[in-house]
Order: C-alpha cells, then sequence, then structure tokens
C-alpha cells in the first residue's frame, strides 16, 4: 500500500467512490444528523459545557475522522461516558460552564488528540489490549448509572451536585422539597415518551406496513419527537415562567477556530485526565469500529484508528469542542442506515451546520428536562448487568475486576474507578501467572496422552516424576516452580527422572532460566537427572544460546511419551551415569 494511502486512507476509498455510495452515504447522514442534534445538546449538558459546544464537536471532528480514520461506519462524536469525565476532569479546576470551565474542556480535547496522534505515529495501537473487557464493563456500567443519577435533578428541576453516588443522592435528597411539580410532569412525560418510543416503537411501524430497517431507523430518531413536542409545549404555554429551565439563546454560528488558553500549571494538572479519557475513547471506539467492520467483511487498522481519533479530537480543541470518541449508538445507526464510506460522516457534520443556521433558534424553549430525559434513555444501555452475573460464573477474577472498578467509580469518582480497576487487572494477572498450574501427570492407560495423576486410569512409574507447567516461565513465578517441583520430589525414594513438561510454555526468560539452572543443581546433588519435553521450537532454540542445555543432566524430549519410554526401559542406576 502507498505510504499516502497509510496517511490518507481517504485515498484510497475515494478512487472507488459513485453515486450508488453517495446516495447511501447521504442517507446515513441525515438519519445520523437527526438522532444527534438532540445527543450532542444533551451530552454537552451533562458535561457541564454550553450546549452549542455538543453541536461543535460534532462538525470538525467528524471531518477530521473522515481524512484519517480506517473504518467506515463509525461515527464519531461527543459520547455519555466521555462527556462525564471531561465535566469530572473539568470541575476540579473551575465551575461548570464558566469561561475557564470552557477553556478546560477544550484543552482536554488538544492534549488527548496530541497523545492518540503520538500514539498512532509511534504505532501503539496494541494499548488497548492492556484495558480488560472486565474493567471497562465495570466502569462503563457505573458510569451509566453515575450519569443516569446526575440527571435527576433536571428532571425534578431542583439544584444537586456531587462526584459520586454518595454525594449525588444526598444533595437530591436535602433538596427535594424543592422539586418543581411542572418540570418533573415535563421530564417524567419525556422520560416516559422516549422509553415508549424506545421499547414499542419499531413493532407499531413493522404493524403498519413500515419495512423493518425503516422502522429501526425511524426509532432511532425518536429524541427529535420528544424534543419537538416538549419545546412547542413549553412555548406555547409558557412554561419558562413556571420554573421550567430551557435551553435558551445557542449561537445560530459556526464556531471560531482558536487554540485554548490557559496556564501551565492548569495544563499540567489535567495532563492525567486527558491521558485517561484518551484511553477510555480509544478502547470504546475501536471495539465499536471492528464489531461493525467484522458484519462487513471490513478490516480496522488500530494505529490508523488512533490517528483518526487523534485528529478528530484536535479539530474539536480548535472549533469550540470537547473531547470525542466513536459511539456505538450512532455508529450502529449510521451502519444500519446504510453508510457506505467514512464520508457519510462528512455530510453529518454538513447537517450539523445547517442545522445550527437554520433549527437552533427554534430550540430556545427547549426544556432541559427533555434533554436528561435523553440522557438517561440512551446511559441505560451501558448498564450491563448480565455481563457481572456472567463474569461470577466464569472466572472469579474477572468479577473481582469488574467490581472494584464499578464501587470505586460510583462511591469515590470516575478517574479513580478506572485507575483502580486497571491496577486490580494487572494484580490479578500477576497474581495468577505467578502462581501457575504445574500438575504431575501420567499416561492414560491404552493412549498416548497424559493427564493429571488424580484421574482414573493414569498410570505412574516410581522412579519417574512427570511434572506439567501450564504458564509461560518467568520472574515471578520462577522461585514457585523451584519449589513446586523440589516438594514433589521430596520423600520420594526411588525417583531417578523429573520431567518438565512444557508444553503451555511459549517463553522462558532470564530468571526462569536461573531456576531452571537450580533445579537441575538440586536434583542433581540427590541422583535425580532432570529432563524437559515439548518445548517449543522458539524456546528451544533460545535456551541453545545458553550453556543450559550444556549442564543439563537430562535429555530434551520432542514428546513425553518418547520420554517415557525410554527413561523406563533404562536398566543401569541413572545416577551413575551422571
Amino acid at each position: 500500500m502507498p505510504k499516502a494511502e497509510r496517511i490518507l486512507p481517504l485515498l484510497r476509498w475515494a478512487r472507488l467512490y459513485n453515486r450508488s455510495m453517495l446516495v447511501d452515504d447521504l442517507l446515513a447522514a441525515v438519519t445520523v444528523t437527526l438522532m444527534l442534534i438532540p445527543q450532542s445538546l444533551a451530552y454537552a449538558m451533562l458535561a457541564g459545557l454550553p450546549p452549542q459546544m455538543g453541536l461543535y464537536a460534532s462538525i470538525l471532528p467528524l471531518i477530521a475522522y473522515c481524512l484519517f480514520g480506517s473504518s467506515h461506519t463509525l461515527a464519531v462524536g461527543p459520547v455519555a461516558v466521555i462527556s462525564l469525565m471531561t465535566a469530572t476532569a473539568a470541575a476540579q479546576i473551575a465551575e461548570a460552564g464558566s469561561a475557564v470551565n470552557i477553556e478546560v474542556a477544550m484543552a482536554l480535547a488538544l492534549l488527548s488528540g496530541a497523545m492518540l496522534a503520538l500514539m498512532g505515529v509511534l504505532r501503539f495501537g496494541f494499548v488497548a489490549d492492556f484495558m480488560s473487557h472486565p474493567v471497562m464493563t465495570g466502569f462503563i456500567s457505573a458510569s451509566g448509572v453515575l450519569i443516569a443519577a446526575s440527571q435527576l435533578k433536571h428532571l425534578l428541576g431542583i439544584s444537586a451536585n456531587g462526584q459520586s453516588l454518595v454525594a449525588i443522592f444526598d444533595s437530591l435528597i436535602r433538596h427535594l422539597a424543592d422539586t418543581n411539580t411542572v418540570t418533573a410532569i415535563v421530564g417524567g412525560g419525556a422520560l416516559a415518551l422516549l422509553y415508549g418510543l424506545r421499547r414499542w416503537s419499531v413493532a407499531v411501524l413493522k404493524a403498519l406496513g413500515v419495512p423493518a430497517r425503516a422502522a429501526l431507523l425511524l426509532s432511532r430518531a425518536a429524541p427529535i419527537l420528544a424534543v419537538a413536542l416538549t419545546t412547542v409545549l413549553v412555548a406555547l404555554f409558557r412554561l419558562d415562567q413556571e420554573g421550567v429551565a430551557i435551553v435558551g439563546h445557542i449561537p445560530a454560528t459556526l464556531p471560531d477556530i482558536r487554540v485554548p488558553t490557559l496556564s501551565k500549571d492548569v495544563w499540567l494538572e489535567i495532563l492525567s485526565a486527558a491521558a485517561l479519557i484518551s484511553l477510555v475513547g480509544f478502547v470504546e471506539s475501536i471495539s465499536v469500529a471492528q464489531t461493525l467492520a467484522i458484519r462487513r467483511r471490513q478490516s480496522i487498522d488500530a494505529n490508523q484508528e488512533l490517528m483518526g481519533l487523534g485528529a478528530a479530537n484536535l479539530a474539536a480543541s480548535v472549533s469550540g469542542g470537547y473531547p470525542v470518541t466513536g459511539g456505538f449508538a450512532r455508529s450502529a445507526v449510521n451502519f444500519e442506515a446504510g453508510a457506505q464510506t467514512p464520508a457519510a460522516g462528512a455530510l453529518t457534520a454538513v447537517g450539523i451546520a445547517i442545522a445550527i443556521a437554520l433549527l437552533v433558534p427554534f430550540l430556545y424553549y427547549l426544556p432541559q428536562a427533555t434533554l436528561s430525559a435523553t440522557i438517561i434513555i440512551a446511559v441505560l444501555t451501558l448498564v450491563n448487568i448480565r455481563a457481572f452475573r456472567q463474569a461470577w460464573r466464569y472466572d472469579k477474577s474477572d468479577f473481582t475486576s469488574m467490581v472494584v472498578t464499578a464501587t470505586l467509580t460510583l462511591l469515590v469518582g470516575v478517574k479513580q474507578g478506572i485507575l483502580c480497576g486497571i491496577i486490580c487487572t494487572f494484580g490479578l494477572y500477576f497474581a495468577r501467572t505467578s502462581r501457575p498450574r504445574c500438575v504431575e501427570v501420567g499416561l492414560l492407560s491404552g493412549t498416548r496422552e497424559f493427564q493429571d495423576v488424580r484421574g482414573d486410569k493414569v498410570g505412574v512409574l516410581p522412579t519417574i516424576l512427570t511434572l506439567r507447567i501450564d504458564e509461560s516461565l518467568f520472574f515471578a513465578n520462577a522461585r514457585f516452580l523451584e519449589t513446586q517441583v523440589m516438594k514433589a520430589a521430596a520423600n520420594r525414594c526411588d525417583l531417578k527422572h523429573v520431567i518438565l513438561m512444557c508444553t503451555s510454555v511459549n517463553e522462558i526468560d532470564g530468571s526462569a532460566l536461573e531456576s531452571l539452572a537450580a533445579i537441575n543443581d538440586r536434583l542433581l546433588d540427590g541422583g535425580i537427572r532432570f529432563h524437559l519435553s515439548e518445548l517449543k521450537p522458539q524456546v528451544l532454540d533460545r535456551l541453545g544460546r545458553s550453556d543450559f542445555l550444556t549442564l543439563l543432566s537430562g535429555s530434551v524430549f520432542n514428546s513425553q511419551f518418547s520420554a517415557l519410554q525410554r527413561l523406563s526401559a533404562e536398566k543401569d542406576d541413572p545416577a551413575a551415569a551422571i
């Protein structure tokens, strides 16, 4: 592939672009635009920012991703989790909605974009592998609960704050008596309408003869109906005078292009938050992109995705936006609407720009409670209780990671939750790999297979001990292996051979090599020969670069069966032959 096409994937797909693709992309763009307008406004409010920043974050970032991204259907823009993380980080510096708070949000996008782009240049796409699925599931589920809880104040028309679930509910309870009844009715009505449309609109539309695909797309645009109805109601009956908080004036102009200005200390203070936003955003985006790509037999380049998301966030930072990433809901709509290329994203950006010029003035009376209802319905899908149940049944370590991440996210904060989740994952990994399964195996009667000696019909010889190690050998488990081998060999008076069966060993590092040498020497002192079997070629080749094989008291066998055959046939005293 030419270098220019690797840098700008646009050059690759643009050569094949035709009228049919344009029609499909236009249809997808219209559908996503209708969905994105209320979502962008709602997520900006979630981030504690003026509503227009959500729209601004849905223009230039989409065009930038179109140029550099590798996914044909990923839809980039504001998402709930990243909006929450932005709100949390920016609130540490300045009050939500203030001029400094806005600058911090833009700066987070700039730092995040620079980090992602740099990672793309350095080919660091593999970093997504270090964020385990249980940690992400626990974090996103907890974030969904936290986001929904944070929006209850808008549904009730009261003042409340807090960064943790406990703080939010404490604040809500203390201000519950201040509930604005009219706001609660508007918000509750919008919530019920949105839930009903999501739950039953597809079935109703199908019953009316609407094709399945069209019914699904129309149901995804349901927030537009809720926005229109509640805005008209507030405007007609002047419910704003009854205490219903409205969006108010939104500038019907495109953003100025500028770089956020902050002091050096503030830039340094938000650096860690920007790194977490980058990591979470990339993991979420690459997961969505790969899921959709598989359905069309396409491929995703993780390093190019870093470049695409980096460019999108850089574009957001200089155009009055805040951090963005690929969202599952809008990407799924983009996919289902038939988007063929990233041009659908660029066309969506044009649609948002037109909406700012033509539709924004009509959103003056849009109640904030409706936007909160939109957020709550959207984040319901983030809470994955089923994943917790599956993890409990399948792997207690994964369950532990999920619970720790979710609990700390809910009770302490977003940043602490994700960091502790990552630490917990690595801690459990090292705990597991430092105590690998090491079992004595014997020959299964009538076969050439070797199984745990505790099984039925498994035979062993008193002179031969075979231990199978089910993990690669490295510094963290080297001493454990020594202990296990010597413990198994102890008090076996007739023992003449110890065989380490290395079927699952993909690597032996320097510390493990020293341990193997120590095992060899200690067994040799007891008149016992030490053998290895079923070493993988790359492992054997690496051992050959040291003097270990020369000093090995026993042999290296290609198979465990051949080792057993040869050693069991020996008549001489092995100790005398050493």
